[in-house]
């Protein structure tokens, strides 16, 4: 039988790793110099823990584990025939791989609470599952890179964390546009097409909208009991480019709702039928905190690409607030890569689920697999990570190579990648896996070399090759 492995998911090579490495390295940095500590979570969870967290959709979603011994045992004396899947996985499944870190992270943090100083910022770099359809960009098993903020409701939060993204996406030369929007300006807007209690059907459906049209998002609120006249109302809100971009949306922050400008007339009217410019308070309060937030933001980081986006409602269940996400500018780089890097948000009650009311967190998760991809089209990793060796010996015989020894032990307590090739094999084999593993500089030491006190040193990138004395060696490693 020919071996492999499950679909949507992926070997990686030693070359993939490094540059994998250097993604989670400069991730990892940014989260420090914030002041982020870094935690841990099990792969697995219990499965009441993460169902009915993410939505209908998002439960499907959940790799389930099968008891232990006999996973039947649970069922015995059950009528399985009118069972469903979902009413028979409790019987068979109390555990389940983690779906994202945000749930159990909430989780963490009740479990933990006596132990935290809060606000407790933290960051989690670990891998997750999803039971999705496995396509370019989209994987069963994938790492998250996530910052949380919990214990604050501060907006300087949103505004600290959108700074972040900044620098991540500076470091990796990846140019991007950040996509905002506020859960309560979908709810606002699911009271003004009068279905309040449908917020997360709305949220879910128009989540989907650059992937089905239109169409799709048509019929899958029909599906869930709207009417056309409120698909269309809602559609034309969602859909009317001149009320969510940065020029036109107001994003003054005002307190006195009634006195609001001409701009917020403009939108009230395409939202309201009655030809009152009244809109829900619900919608004026989201609409407020992202005023506060791209104020913040543009007098911190004038470069950044900010557009205000109704259809972005991120379809888990938990967000409240501030939404997220993270695309790449294809108008400043050549790259066909369409889905989201990153994206996150604000759970005003997460923690409540677990225990622990009235706990405000919010959190952005850098999507590690897709960034790695998006980097790779735009060929945009520095050279200098594409290989984790960066001085390599020549092996000439067992002589040399213990001649070699100490002056590889000094560059590494120098923080000099090096090593000495084990075998003392023809001179193009070892030249070959210098070439095949990157490594930029070549030492050659013979019998010559070491009666002389000197080496012959090759930069294998300009092909130069220059003799030096060997106690010269680390100020000629660039």
């Amino acid at each position: 039988m020919k071996p492999s492995i499950p679909k949507g998911t992926r070997d990686f090579s030693s070359q993939e790793m490094v540059k994998r490495n250097y993604i989670f390295d400069t991730i990892r940095e940014v989260f420090r110099n914030y002041g982020y500590l870094p935690i841990e979570t099990p792969s697995m969870e219990n499965l009441d823990t993460l169902m009915g967290k993410y939505g209908e959709e998002g439960d499907k979603l959940i790799f389930k584990i099968l008891n232990s011994g006999d996973f039947l045992d649970g069922l015995k004396d059950k009528d399985t025939k009118e069972m469903g899947a979902k009413e028979m996985t409790k019987y068979i499944s109390e555990k389940a791989l983690r779906y994202d870190l945000t749930v159990p992270f909430a989780r963490y943090v009740v479990q933990h609470q006596n132990d935290i100083t809060f606000p407790f910022k933290r960051y989690q770099i670990q891998p997750v599952w999803r039971a999705d359809r496995p396509q370019k960009g989209r994987y069963r098993e994938f790492y998250q890179c996530d910052a949380d903020v919990i214990g604050s409701p501060s907006l300087l939060n949103e505004v600290e964390l959108i700074q972040m993204i900044d620098d991540v996406f500076g470091k990796l030369n990846v140019p991007v546009i950040i996509k905002l929007n506020n859960r309560k300006i979908l709810q606002g807007i699911a009271e003004s097409i009068e279905a309040p209690e449908k917020m997360i059907d709305i949220a879910v459906a128009i989540d989907k909208l650059d992937k089905i049209g239109d169409d799709g998002v048509r019929k899958e609120l029909i599906d869930k009991g709207f009417d056309n006249a409120r698909i269309d109302k809602l559609l034309k809100i969602i859909l009317d480019k001149s009320i969510v971009s940065v020029g036109d949306f107001n994003f003054e922050v005002s307190h006195n709702i009634n006195e609001s400008d001409a701009r917020l007339a403009v939108l009230a009217s395409k939202i309201n039928s009655d030809g009152t410019f009244l809109l829900p308070e619900v919608f004026v309060k989201g609409k407020n905190e992202l005023g506060y937030i791209v104020h913040n933001v543009k007098k911190l980081v004038s470069s950044i690409k900010i557009e205000v986006d109704l259809s972005l409602a991120r379809g888990l269940n938990y967000y409240t607030g501030t939404i997220i996400e993270i695309q790449v500018d294809r108008s400043r780089c050549k790259s066909e890569f369409t889905s989201s890097i990153c994206g996150g948000g604000r759970y005003d009650d997460l923690t409540g689920i677990f225990g622990l009311p009235n706990v405000s967190g919010v959190g952005i998760s850098f999507g590690a697999d897709r960034i790695y991809d998006v980097i790779e089209e735009l060929n945009r990793f520095p050279q200098s990570v594409s290989s984790s060796t960066k001085v390599m010996f020549v092996n000439f015989g067992n002589n040399e190579a213990q001649y070699c020894l100490p002056l590889v032990s000094e560059l590494r307590k120098n923080n000099i990648s090096a090593e000495l090739y084990p075998d003392a094999a023809k001179f193009k084999k070892q030249m070959g896996y210098a070439d095949d593993k990157k490594i930029a500089y070549v030492v050659f030491i013979g019998g010559d070399e070491m009666s002389k006190g000197v080496l012959k040193l090759k930069n294998m990138t300009s092909g130069e090759e220059k003799e030096i004395k060997s106690d010269e060696l680390i100020k000629h490693i660039v």
